[in-house]
Formats: C-alpha cells, structure tokens, sequence
C-alpha cells in the first residue's frame, strides 16, 4: 500500500493518539497544580517585615526621629485615608479589588524575561508583590516565581482585599529608609499616614514604582520633574475610575518635600531621642534594643520649635582656637511639674554624643550661691546638689525651678506617654515633693538678684537673668545664666576645655573673651526666652 495512502487511512487514529496526549497533559498539569495548591501553605511573614521601629514626637506630635533596624510602624487600614488606599490601587493594580490574585500576562512576561534573561518584569498585582515581598524570597527563579503565583491566589482566596491591601500597605517599601505607608507620611512629609492629603497620597503610590530614585524628590529637579509626570498620571486614573472627584483632581498641587538626605538638625535631635529612649526603656522595664524593635510610640516633653531655636542661637558662636572647644549647654523645664521642654547638649551628635546637659559636669562658681543660706533648711534631692560643686546643667535647671514652684521640687523628665498599637502602656506622673518652705524659696529668689518673677511678661532682657560661674575677669571657665517664671526655668551652661595629657582625656579651659562669654550666655537665653514664653503652655 503506497505510503500516502496508508498515512491518509491513519491520520483519525494519530490525531486521537494526539488528543488523548494532550488531555493527560492537561490532567497531569492540572493534577500537579492542584497538589501543589494543596501542599503550598502560606508562609509566615519574614522576621524584618514584622519588625517595627519605635518612634518620638514632641509634646505637640511633631516627629522627632525613631530608633530600630527598620523603619517601619504597622497601621490599620482604618488609618490610611481611602484617597490614599485608592492612590496605590491606581498606581500599582487597578483590577485589585476583583482580580484574583494574579496577573496572567505579567507571569507570562516575567517567565519568558527570566528564560531569555531579560531584564526584570514588572506588572505584579498587589497580592504578588505583597507575598514577595514580606513571605517569600527576593531570588529569581521559575519555582519561586510559580510559588507566588500559587501562594497570591490561596492568599486571595482565603483572606479578604482589606486585609491584603493592609498587609501591602504596611510593608512595600517607599524608599528614604521608609517601609510602610505611616514610616513614608513621615520621611517625606513629616505627617502621620491618617493625615496625608490627595496629593500626598498619590505622590507616595506613585514613589513605589522605583522608590531608591524617586527617594530624591523635593532635592534632585531631575527626578523631581519625573516624579511629578507620574503623580499627574496617577491623579487622573483616580478621577477616571471615579476614587476622587473632578474638582479634588483640579485642587490637587504637587505637595512640597521633605529635604532628603536630612540635614544637621535630625542629628542635632539625637541628643533628645537617647535621653527619652533610656527613660521611656526604664519605665517600661524592657531594654533599649527591646524598646527600638517594639512598634512604642514616645511622646516626649520636648518642645521641638523651641529646641530649633536654642540650635540656632547657640550656633551663632564662633568657638574656640588653639585647641580649646567651646560648649553650650541649654535646658528649659516646667516648674512645679519636672517635664523637660529643652535639651541642648552639644553643636554635633556625630562628633560629640556624649550630652553635656545631661550628663556634663560643669563647675558650678558662683551659680549656687543665692542657696547658699538654704543648705541646712533644703530637703532632698535639693541639698545633695547643693553640696555638689559641679552639677549638670540639668540639675542646675531643677534647682532653680524650685524657686518658680514656691519650693516645690518636681524630678525632671521627658517621656509625657507611651503607646503600643494605639494602646497607652504608659502615662507620665510627676514626682513633686516640697524641699523648701515658700519664704525659703523666695529669700533664695532675691539673692539671686531677680525676685520671685525674674522675667517680665514682655521682651526678655537678659540683665533679668541670675548670672554665675567659675573664674573671674579674663580667666572665666564657666558661665551660668538662669531665669525663670511659673512657665518655665531656663538654664544655658558656657564652658570650653581642651585634650588632657592623656589620650581620651580632657581638661577645663579658659573661655575665650570674643565673644564676651556672659554676654553671649544671656543672649542665647534672652532669645530662648522671648520664644518660650508667648507660647501658651
């Protein structure tokens, strides 16, 4: 039989040979997807996706730093604005809220770029990027890529969209450091997630697509304009797909940044988050490492406009020569009450962070004297700092304080309350306890040469303020300059010294005369002052 004959009679036989292949290739991958469906479980998240960083506000909520080896604070998604959720929906994955997990065509993409070796795909739905990033492993491989698959469509399956979106949120990484949505709002606009405006909400869903080069906006132009291109893309899918209004797209203005890499005064701030992140540790009984990694919120005393000031006032010196270092050492706290307002312990945290306000012991002269006749009436702790011949500036601060309180002694401190997941773990009580009686305090008062009210309510003029130190005429090592009122007792310490004969070591140094120390001292207290006290407290 000729052979295209006999290919013609079988031609039905091998097609159905072919068919009944490709059925049990099919029932084999379908059984095989199946099974693996079945023995994938969703894994845990990663320890570093879990891991949150402790945060300090000042007394008014203004963001002050944080301390942990992530930055990064959970939210709930009741927290996040729906502007905000909807902004990444745009940016990110618009057929989230229906889709099933995956994205067939970006898996596609994604195995045939990893077969050929081409660049990275992106396209990834949110579920995917989400189990990516804080469930699986960031290595490229066909296995992991099909595991990410299978695990964002089990996720999808057996957890809500809120709760993914949640997840996500709380995770991506927004560059400048930041992952999550609540350590973002604060890098690049100094806000709290719940805050965040139209604008800025699309400005950070719109960073996520290549966070480690949008993190310069606000400083880099280039990247800036860029930025910008994106946001308006983003804004306009938001009113295409009706999540903002045509008058919110119309209002939305670019919204200002952040300066990135910060600048001196984030680490002139460092001063303020060791003293509060040993005292919050303390109070809590836990360690500093335990309370960085913690997810704590601290809420400090401290007044951050009010240290910005004492930063630039104390800056206008010009310092020492011939090896002798100048220090300036600013403290402000609450009579009657102990809450610490201001803390300036040095020019340069990065070079110094050893903090001269709280721990510099500094010869105290003639800055004791007007208690001088106080020192056998004084309770404790009053007399015990009494008798010390070089308090810190702190200390000093306190006893003067209790001059303002009519004799009441309030143990100074920084952390105001604590919170963890939105719960307070901890509210500050002042310690107050009478070491002096009323008549003491104000004879103590008029020998410092200023009376119960040292400061009027008006300009500070710094002759009101009770001046001391070590040294005399050309020779001063030390300079103290006190005031006070009910609001607040103010205390800056003038000091200089030079390297000791032995390495590591220093020694007390004359102050130089230019400028003339006790009238800097009263100056940079004098503007202190006159920032302080309007302020309603």
């Amino acid at each position: 039989m000729p052979l295209r004959t006999r290919f013609r009679r079988t031609r039905g036989r091998r097609l159905r040979l072919l068919l009944y292949a490709f059925l049990t290739l099919v029932a084999t991958l379908c059984a095989a997807a199946v099974l693996a469906y079945q023995l994938t479980p969703i894994p845990k998240p990663h320890p570093e996706t879990v891991t949150q960083s402790t945060v300090f506000l000042d007394t008014e909520g203004a963001y002050l730093g944080r301390r942990g080896p992530v930055d990064r604070q959970d939210v709930l998604l009741s927290a996040v604005p729906r502007h905000v959720q909807e902004a990444v929906i745009a940016a990110e994955n618009r057929s989230f809220r229906t889709d099933s997990g995956i994205s067939p065509k970006a898996i596609a993409r994604a195995t045939l770029a990893t077969l050929t070796g081409g660049d990275p795909q992106g396209g990834s739905t949110i579920t995917q990027q989400y189990v990516k990033n804080a469930l699986l492993s960031p290595e490229r491989s066909l296995s992991r890529k099909a595991r990410e698959a299978i695990v964002a469509i089990k996720l999808d399956r057996t957890r809500g969209k809120d709760e993914i979106l949640e997840g996500y949120l709380n995770t991506v990484y927004f560059g400048r450091g930041a992952a999550g949505i609540q350590s973002a709002a604060r890098n690049y606009f100094g806000v709290d997630a719940k805050s965040l405006t139209v604008a800025q909400g699309a400005a950070l869903a719109s960073i996520v697509n290549i966070p480690s080069y949008y993190e310069k906006a606000g400083s880099d132009p280039k990247v800036t304009a860029k930025l910008r291109d994106r946001w308006e893309w983003v804004l306009d899918a938001m009113a295409a797909g009706g999540s903002i209004t045509a008058k919110q797209r119309d209002a939305a203005r670019f919204p200002a940044f952040r300066f990135y890499p910060p600048g001196e005064t984030e680490g002139q701030r460092q001063y303020l988050i060791d003293v509060a992140a040993k005292e919050a540790a303390d109070r809590l009984g836990i360690t500093e490492d335990q309370l960085a990694s913690g997810g704590y919120s601290v809420t400090t005393t401290f007044d951050l406009a009010l240290q910005d000031s004492a930063a630039q006032l104390v800056q206008e010196h010009p310092g020492g020569k011939g090896g002798v270092r100048v220090h300036t050492a600013v403290v402000g706290t609450v009579p009657g009450d102990g809450a610490v307002r201001l803390l300036y312990g040095g020019s340069d945290y990065a070079r110094q962070p050893f903090n001269d306000a709280v721990s510099g012991a500094v010869e105290a002269g003639t800055a004791l004297e007007p208690f001088g006749v106080l020192r056998g009436a004084a309770g404790e702790p009053l007399r015990a700092l009494l008798r010390t011949p070089a308090p810190t500036p702190l200390n000093l601060a306190s006893a003067y304080a209790t001059l303002a309180a009519d004799g009441r002694y309030a143990a100074p401190y920084t952390v105001a309350r604590i919170t963890r997941e939105g719960r307070t773990v901890y509210r500050a009580r002042p310690e107050v306890r009478r070491v002096l009686g009323e008549k003491e305090a104000l004879v103590a008062g008029a020998r410092a040469g200023a009376g119960p009210t040292p400061v009027s309510a008006g300009p500070a003029k710094a002759t009101v303020f009770a001046t001391g130190g070590a040294g005399g005429g050309i020779t001063r090592r030390t300079v103290w300059t006190t005031g006070y009122d009910a609001r607040l007792a103010l205390t800056v310490a003038l000091f200089a010294d030079r390297a000791g004969g032995k390495k590591g070591t220093t020694a007390p140094a004359q102050l130089p005369n230019e400028p003339p120390p006790v009238e800097f001292a009263q100056g940079v207290a004098a503007g202190i002052w006159e920032a302080a006290v309007p302020r309603p407290r």
